[in-house]
């Protein structure tokens, strides 16, 4: 035998590898499809915080701790002019049972969560929650800004 791996008859396996032109290539070559996922990766994790706006409400400051809820909460959002929002979509006050038992996941057992500017009449946000509580739903709380933070959740 002769040095270098070459056998008797002239055929060696490290050396019928190479010879590339005889036959197609069968090695995938992975390292664009890695590139394209990590520069994805990256735009999506640019781009997630910046989808979770909601509606511009100016919120009213206050005190109060952050409470810590496990699952995201349907949110009611109330404008100064008396409009009512289901999570982004615009509803009217007699539609507001019917659309919120669609999207509700555990019926009435779901969180809901009411925000309102600082300039929404009180009655407006109360007669929200009388919807609410007339609905079935119990768990109710109401979103605030804290003080040290700018407004426009």
């Amino acid at each position: 035998m002769a040095a270098g791996g070459i056998k008797a008859g002239g055929y060696s396996r490290r050396s019928s590898r190479r010879q590339s032109r005889h036959g197609a290539m069968s090695d995938i070559n992975v390292t664009p499809l890695v590139d394209v996922m990590l520069v994805l990766l990256i735009v999506f994790m640019v781009a997630a915080p910046l989808m979770t706006t909601g509606i511009p409400i100016e919120l009213p400051k206050t005190k109060a701790k952050q409470l810590n809820i496990p699952t995201d909460p349907m949110v009611i959002a109330v404008k100064s002019d008396g409009s009512i929002y289901l999570q982004d979509a615009r509803v009217k006050q007699d539609e507001l049972t019917a659309k919120l038992q669609a999207l509700a996941k555990n019926g009435t057992d779901d969180q809901v969560t009411v925000k309102a500017e600082g300039a929404t009449p009180y009655g407006a946000v109360a007669q929200v929650m009388g919807i609410l509580n007339a609905a079935g739903y119990n768990k109710i709380g109401l979103q605030t800004s804290p003080q040290d933070q700018p407004s426009g959740n």
